[in-house]
């Protein structure tokens, strides 16, 4: 059973691996958008809506189950993976014979073997994707660090070469098949878990029972993901593709830092604790308190300060993005509400209930959908944010009667946090008219948004800034 230190410390590696490439992936974004014209990430954007749904199939939501089981052992490990590399390869087919009827489908027949290259890297996921299980469920995430850090930087050195060298859009494709292959090397190098020559289809078909909700449930939720991208390719321009993608990759580069360290530890620990609901509604009420607390002002300040950074950072011609930047910055902001609510659900055997939900979040977002596709790009993003909110309060429905902790319950957490990024956003807006250059502009509104926000946690004696500040504290002196 983890304890509170155990938790805390795998959440602080899966969270610095996360920062870390995430910091070394931002400036290599900067340097490729600035060598590479925007029609280019529109054509990879275009690609990855079909790998994206097709990697849902790569994980087959056994490894959630492999996680959630509490007694899994060699031969569930071994079962599944084997099962993954069947599937993986079965993809990869579909992928190559499908090429040449996406490429038509898109008007763009060069597409064809950009697409069968960058499908391998479906392969490649599903040889990592045990390993990944392995690491959560013992919760080793010291491990992930490594892995994630060496491949972002070998990725980094081949894309931003082989687009410096007129590349196109193969330096992208370079860039994510590096990242994979080398993440995938480096895990198995450090991970000691090897599959035995073993396979149980009765064990399968145990962990599919509870994985096949999560892996339908992941289909809905990709697939939709996914549909404003076909839909925008499709109608619109490789360029408007581009610019609401380039929308979500900023604010992405932050959340998924923070999301992705919760998602791979609460599921963990909660299944570890799912027979007693008071503590799983403990860890998830300090999960919604600490994650609002540090993205909320973090996607604040990212949207107010969006104008000035995009024309430094990208150029003048990425500027048409700063919209879509700023709706997913607000939509962002609640992702953590999302993850603590569904991982319960998920820890505490639920499934069927998970997909329940999908199904009644992906009804309303595809009306959504249907509704907006041939007003304007931007209508469509609009849709994506009154969306988002309508299913922050779906997914905390069935912890009303789960855990006995309500939508109500979990907007009192959060207000706090929300009204100081409220506050603190408006000062660091108003920076603008000053008439500063760009660079002064960022670095007075930068500054000035960390002062104001640690000043009012402190002045309003916020928990979770107190929580955080203490457990830094306490990692430090452990170090000394």
């Amino acid at each position: 059973m983890p304890t509170a230190k155990t938790v805390t410390t795998n959440f602080f590696w899966r969270f610095f691996e996360r920062c870390g490439a995430q910091f070394v992936a931002f400036f290599v974004s900067i340097i490729l958008a600035r060598l590479l014209d925007p029609a280019v990430y529109g054509e990879i954007a275009l690609i990855t809506v079909f790998t994206c749904i097709l990697q849902v199939f790569v994980d087959s939501g056994l490894g959630s189950a492999l996680i959630q089981k509490k007694n899994a052992d060699d031969l569930d490990f071994s079962s599944v993976f084997y099962f993954n590399i069947a599937v993986c390869l079965a993809m990869y087919g579909v992928m190559f014979f499908a090429a040449p009827f996406i490429a038509d489908f898109y008007h763009i027949p060069h597409l064809t073997p950009v697409i069968r290259v960058l499908s391998l890297t479906l392969v490649v996921s599903g040889v990592r994707n045990i390993q990944q299980s392995y690491v959560s469920k013992n919760l080793i995430f010291k491990k992930f660090f490594f892995a994630t850090i060496g491949a972002t930087l070998c990725s980094a050195v081949v894309g931003v070469a082989m687009a410096y060298m007129g590349y196109g859009v193969w330096a992208l494709v370079g860039q994510q098949l590096t990242n994979v292959t080398m993440g995938t090397i480096i895990l198995w190098s450090t991970v000691k878990w090897r599959p035995k020559l073993k396979f149980s289809l009765r064990r399968l078909k145990g962990l599919f029972n509870y994985g096949w909700k999560l892996l339908a449930s992941a289909l809905l939720d990709t697939g939709y993901g996914q549909l404003r991208q076909l839909i925008i390719g499709r109608i619109y321009t490789a360029k408007d593709l581009a610019f609401y993608n380039q929308g979500h990759h900023l604010p992405n580069l932050i959340v998924s830092n923070i999301n992705t360290s919760i998602d791979s530890v609460l599921l963990p620990a909660m299944s570890a604790e799912q027979d007693d609901k008071n503590r799983v509604r403990a860890m998830t009420r300090r999960a919604i308190s600490i994650s609002t607390f540090i993205m909320m002002p973090m996607m604040m300040g990212l949207a107010v300060c969006a104008e000035p950074l995009v024309r430094l950072v990208l150029t003048e011609k990425w500027l048409p993005c700063v919209p879509f930047l700023r709706i997913y910055c607000f939509t962002f902001s609640f992702w953590p509400v999302h993850t603590a609510n569904l991982n319960a659900i998920k820890a505490l055997g639920r499934s069927d209930l998970f997909l329940k939900l999908e199904i009644m979040k992906k009804i309303i977002g595809l009306t959504a959908v249907l509704i907006t596709m041939n007003i304007s790009v931007m209508a469509m993003a609009y849709s994506l944010l009154v969306t988002n909110v309508i299913s922050q309060i779906i997914n905390s429905l069935p912890n009303k009667k789960l855990l006995a902790y309500d939508y109500l319950a979990q907007l009192k957490d959060m207000f706090p946090q929300i009204a100081l990024s409220c506050i603190m956003g408006g000062c660091v807006y108003s920076i603008q008219f000053a008439g500063f250059n760009d660079v002064l502009t960022l670095v007075l509104q930068i500054v000035a948004g960390i002062v104001i926000y640690t000043l009012l946690s402190k002045l309003f004696k916020i928990e979770s800034f107190d929580y955080i500040f203490n457990t830094i504290l306490k990692v430090l002196n452990r170090k000394k």
